[in-house]
């Protein structure tokens, strides 16, 4: 067997290049492993804080059928039923609204708008709505839903604010998932006679559904924890209330809030509570993100 150096000097070279190449790899490897352990650790951390200081209070039947009615910062029991309807109407008026407008938003600037003046003034106007605080949007419905239309504080009024902050997510997501769909697709169509918009309908956004919909939900999720909206337009209330225009509406981040302000950290009632709605919280979106991926594989095109 020869010796490296009694090799040419080509092949030395090249078998220095592999060394350092495969040590450049597992470097790499490393780095990545560690970064991703690193994010992953803090994560791991909080929810399983959340979990365990929180399962007490959801491990009751009374937690999920019941409201906070009656209940005192000193007086355990009741539940967050109240909070819990209140979070999901708020959530569903709020995807009503923004689901379709961003998802069109998004077709028009990756089919129709791509080049034009008015497809980079949306898109310009995307990118600031999507670093714009929660507060700001709070208040911005605030002086033109209350001051200035003359409408009661509501949960439809919440609604609306959650609807700035989930739209420019909407749409960026769906941009991006449009955009991987390959031209081919949509050459072929066209070479068979389909017109564009029922390319669109039928190819593409169906091709790129389940990215939308992961998408959507992450925006969803982003929204439903949203505490200022709450404070700004509406009260908290400990009592049931469906109606979304008019009156104090319960919610998952309100009675956190309201627990918080209560003595949660000194008083163990309120803690609990406020543990238990944080990880009703959490339940409730992998929830909806379990539905929602188990409906777009549902309705993907089937390969064949």
């Amino acid at each position: 067997m020869t010796s490296l150096l009694d090799r040419p000097v080509k092949e030395r070279t090249f078998a220095g290049l592999s060394r350092r190449r495969r040590f450049a790899d597992r470097g790499a490897t490393v780095l990545v492993t560690a970064a991703m352990l690193l994010a992953l650790a803090p994560l791991v951390w909080v929810l399983y804080a959340v979990v365990s200081k929180g399962f007490t209070a959801v491990s009751t039947r009374t937690w999920w059928w019941h409201s906070q009615s009656g209940m005192t910062a000193f007086t355990a029991g009741g539940g967050a039923y109240h909070a819990i309807v209140g979070t999901v109407l708020q959530g569903l008026v709020c995807a009503a609204l923004s689901i379709p407008i961003g998802i069109f938003v998004a077709v028009y600037l990756v089919e129709y708008g791509a080049g034009t003046r008015l497809g980079r003034l949306t898109t310009f106007m995307v990118d600031i709505l999507t670093g714009v605080p929660s507060i700001v949007a709070a208040l911005f419905i605030y002086a033109l839903w209350v001051a200035t239309l003359g409408f009661e504080r509501s949960g439809l009024a919440v609604s609306l604010a959650l609807v700035l902050l989930m739209i420019p997510v909407i749409v960026r997501s769906a941009e991006e998932m449009l955009n991987i769909v390959p031209i081919d697709l949509r050459e072929a169509s066209y070479a068979l006679g389909v017109p564009k918009w029922k390319t669109i309908v039928r190819i593409v956004i169906p091709t790129s559904l389940s990215g939308i919909v992961t998408g959507v939900m992450l925006a969803l999720a982003r929204v439903m924890g949203e505490t200022a909206p709450l404070l700004v337009l509406v009260g908290y209330a400990q009592s049931m209330n469906f109606d979304m225009l008019s009156g104090f509406m319960g919610s998952l981040p309100g009675m956190m809030y309201d627990e918080t302000s209560a003595g949660a950290g000194t008083n163990p009632v309120p803690t609990d509570r406020m543990w238990g709605a944080g990880l009703t919280l959490i339940l409730l979106i992998a929830v909806l993100n379990i539905a929602a991926r188990l409906g777009a594989r549902l309705l993907a095109p089937k390969k064949v």
